[in-house]
């Protein structure tokens, strides 16, 4: 009986496209994206934490958005692809409220965590010969703080409000992982006044923190322009293109999906933003930010031939 009951409670994960006919393809390489993610992101991590050149501001946030990236993917992946190959699909109450929180503490997390990079490369760019007074290791240290505690502190409120509504009738989440709206859309009471709640969040976290990107990088594009080396400007705006690309793939979906109505997008669109969001960004990431630099290209040749002498 107590079983039953405890069953009851549960909801359901009706998984990622559950009418796709070859779904079991889609989740394979869904798996594959998470390994190279998890691999790119733990590698990026130990190389920067055992190479004393790479203990540089930059380096060190990167570290932080590695760590924040192979955890945001193993929030989702792992459980998505249990409940796939397992045939179970329900989550306990208290496992969905845990993963709205890890999910929107480690999203939120990295919002401001792209902020504050991109003021570390405008600062480094814009105004190289003060970049080691201003962002020394203490700042650095606080930048990262900010960026976990500001996640953990937003992701508190919203998950204890989330799951504080009553839930009746279906308990079956269209979606491959307890997100917020998806969750919402099974209260039984009108959860309209607290989805203007989140948008207003959503402005801090997402739009406030957009803007002075945008804003960094034009200044970095102004300063790049009036460079007098040719090679350094291609270089410059090269790398500020591609890391501008990614943030556009994390912000934009997170904009459509929290920021906008529920009827303007369908449970399938939400999960095709979901999967750029949470589980590709966090592979491109360490590809874009720090795999394709020359210091952590030397620094995996020197682990790796380290490894070769000591083998």
């Amino acid at each position: 009986m107590d079983g039953k009951n405890e069953t009851l409670t549960d909801f359901f994960l009706l998984g990622l496209f559950p009418e796709l006919q070859y779904i079991s393809v889609l989740i394979s390489s869904i798996l594959l994206v998470y390994i190279i993610a998890f691999t790119g992101n733990a590698i990026l991590i130990l190389l920067i934490l055992v190479d004393p050149h790479l203990h540089t501001p930059m380096y060190i946030l990167l570290s932080h958005l590695s760590l924040i990236d192979l955890a945001l993917i193993s929030t989702t992946v792992p459980k998505m692809a249990i409940n796939f190959f397992s045939g179970k699909k329900n989550i306990s109450k208290v496992a969905c409220g845990t993963q709205i929180f890890f999910f929107f503490a480690l999203g939120g997390g990295e919002c401001l965590l792209l902020t504050l990079m991109s003021y570390d490369r405008y600062v480094a760019i814009c105004n190289p010969l003060r970049y080691t007074v201003i962002m020394n290791p203490r700042v650095c240290l606080q930048m990262a703080l900010v960026s976990w505690g500001g996640g953990a502190l937003n992701s508190l409120f919203n998950t204890i409000y989330t799951m504080h509504f009553p839930f009746c009738g279906s308990r079956e989440i269209h979606h491959f992982f307890c997100e917020m709206p998806a969750v919402l859309k099974l209260s039984c009471e009108d959860t309209s006044l607290y989805e203007m709640v989140v948008s207003v969040i959503c402005i801090v976290f997402v739009l406030l923190p957009l803007g002075l990107i945008m804003a960094s990088y034009m200044l970095i594009f102004l300063t790049v322009l009036h460079m007098n080396s040719p090679e350094g400007r291609r270089k410059a705006l090269t790398v500020c293109s591609s890391h501008l690309a990614v943030v556009s793939l994390y912000y934009g979906p997170a904009m459509i999906i929290y920021m906008t109505p529920h009827s303007f997008h369908t449970s399938e669109q939400d999960e095709i933003l979901s999967m750029i969001n949470t589980i590709f960004t966090p592979m491109l990431n360490p590809l874009i930010y720090s795999l394709r630099n020359k210091e952590v290209l030397g620094a995996l040749r020197k682990a790796m031939n380290r490894r070769f002498i000591l083998s």
